[in-house]
């Protein structure tokens, strides 16, 4: 890549970083008080982490039916509330095996 395009691509990437932090601290200026709006924000990063990392899930393995037994393993064990150690483990154990199997 060129350096002019690489910097002008990074000065556009800060710009855009720059601008989504500080827009809420300029037009919100008080507390939030909606409840709503409060559990709106409270799950934006859950939200953009598993929309960012669901399809690398499914494209993690050579056969997207042991990405997706790995994936409900991981689920269920985490609905057990399990630890992300434990929840990591089964699922490598789980694509692991059904890799074995297929």
């Amino acid at each position: 890549m060129e350096p002019l395009k690489y910097f002008v691509y990074l000065f556009v990437m800060v710009g855009v970083t720059y601008l989504i932090r500080v827009l809420p601290y300029v037009f919100i200026r008080g507390e939030v008080k909606s409840k709503f709006f409060k559990s709106f924000l409270a799950y934006v990063p859950y939200t953009v982490l598993a929309a960012m990392t669901f399809p690398v899930i499914l494209d993690a393995t050579g056969n997207p039916v042991s990405a997706a037994i790995g994936f409900v393993v991981a689920v269920l064990a985490a609905f057990f509330k399990l630890g992300l150690l434990p929840v990591a483990l089964l699922s490598c154990v789980a694509v692991f095996v059904t890799e074995l199997l297929l």
